[in-house]
């Protein structure tokens, strides 16, 4: 399974999916992040909590066991391409940036990606969610 930052983002935070996500992450065999994920979900952090929180968000994903995963030139492609199909200002998606990372790793890997909000629902990677429709 691969995280993405707004999941993570849920668990820190304590939002309502929280729980769930936590325990998405807890069974699955192996969660992975893709090293682009982790600066991310760092750079949020930190913007909102400051470095107690950014200590703690590093924390959490090394406890979780959160692989951190290099960004492959394989990643890179797929990102690109994520872009392109899946684009802010392109498709009802919009990922950013920063969405391409995650979206590529589960892509290359061929693993769900966890995940909140509907941005990644509207695209053809397969959601980490039991109740997630298959697209």
């Amino acid at each position: 399974m691969i995280a993405d930052t707004s999941a993570l983002v849920a668990i820190l935070y304590g939002e309502e999916e929280a729980s769930v996500f936590a325990d998405l992450i807890q069974r699955a065999d192996m969660c992975r992040m893709s090293v682009a994920t982790y600066l991310e979900l760092t750079l949020v952090i930190e913007k909102q909590l400051g470095p107690e929180g950014t200590r703690h968000a590093e924390n959490f994903v090394r406890r979780a066991g959160i692989q951190i995963e290099p960004v492959t030139v394989e990643q890179g492609l797929i990102a690109r391409q994520a872009f392109f199909d899946f684009g802010k200002g392109r498709h009802p998606a919009a990922l950013n940036y920063g969405d391409c990372f995650p979206y590529a790793l589960a892509k290359a890997l061929d693993e769900p990606l966890l995940f909140k909000g509907n941005d990644f629902s509207q695209t053809d990677v397969e959601s980490a969610l039991p109740d997630a429709r298959p697209q």
